[in-house]
């Protein structure tokens, strides 16, 4: 999916909502685990409760690939069920990838070439800390979105992140200064945690055409009206992530109604602030 067809489907669902799949399986309802595919099924649900709401889902690789054969099972399933509706989601691995560029290239096989792993995701997370050559694998497939990670919400992101240099610029300022030499809008986003929403300002002085995936909204506390005052730029140019709020709303027989409740009630919100804005 381009720039310009992910601009559309967020003006067409008046929503800028990315459900993270986070399948945990302990977690998941009880009456699904007699089934096949318990996680599948789990995700199946979810998705047909939110469609309609969100604009991204965001499955978080970790909960697959620790369920080694099965897990992967679960997730090629899903990603087939995704394709169904390949023209009304955006999808992103959440492998936050990172390694020097012949295992990258790999990397990126492995979510964007269809033929050769079957997975055919429109985006991948990846850590920039090894540089350029870790980076540009990703960026060779067309329409395909690398989201590098910038600044996280976690508590470790004072050990390297928010480190400043003799100069006193700090270092995921650098990460964003210097990555727009090897993408471009059109094929590169930044992951902003919610949880930092004031100094979103910043980043878009840096980046201001460039969409930022925020992580943090719901569970994690971020404010979803902070993150829009501070973010949104002319075209929306935001993605914001909830997992657990939206996905374990309950953990009875009606999860999925529960988490069509909390999709809608955070789609009515970004409604709104997109007509505010005159985006919609």
């Amino acid at each position: 999916m381009n720039r310009d067809q992910l601009v559309s489907l967020i003006k067409r669902k008046r929503s800028f909502l990315c459900v993270g799949l986070d399948s945990e399986i302990d977690k998941i309802p009880m009456h699904l685990l007699g089934g096949e595919d318990p996680v599948f099924e789990f995700n199946r649900q979810i998705i047909d409760a939110t469609l309609d709401f969100a604009v991204a889902y965001k499955p978080n690789l970790a909960f697959y690939e620790s369920r080694g054969i099965e897990g992967m099972k679960s997730l090629h399933r899903t990603m087939e069920y995704l394709e169904i509706y390949k023209d009304k989601c955006f999808t992103i691995a959440d492998a936050k990838r990172g390694d020097i560029g012949n295992t990258s290239t790999q990397y990126a096989r492995a979510v964007f070439d269809k033929q050769a792993s079957g997975f055919n995701f429109d985006a991948i997370t990846v850590a920039p800390y090894m540089g350029e050559d870790s980076v540009s694998p990703f960026l060779k497939f067309k329409d395909k979105w690398v989201v590098l990670l910038a600044l996280t919400s976690n508590k470790g992101a004072f050990d390297f992140q928010l480190t400043e240099d003799l100069s006193g610029e700090k270092l995921f300022n650098k990460v964003l200064r210097t990555s727009q030499q090897w993408g471009t809008e059109e094929n590169m986003m930044y992951v902003v945690g919610a949880t930092r929403a004031e100094m979103l300002a910043g980043i878009r002085e840096l980046v201001p055409n460039h969409f930022l995936l925020v992580p943090g909204v719901g569970a994690q506390g971020g404010s979803l009206s902070e993150v829009a005052r501070y973010g949104m730029n002319s075209d929306c140019g935001l993605l914001v992530n909830a997992s657990r709020s939206i996905i374990f709303a309950s953990g009875d027989k009606d999860f999925a109604a529960k988490a069509g409740c909390e999709a809608t009630s955070m789609q009515v919100e970004m409604e709104k602030i997109l007509a505010e804005r005159g985006i919609i």
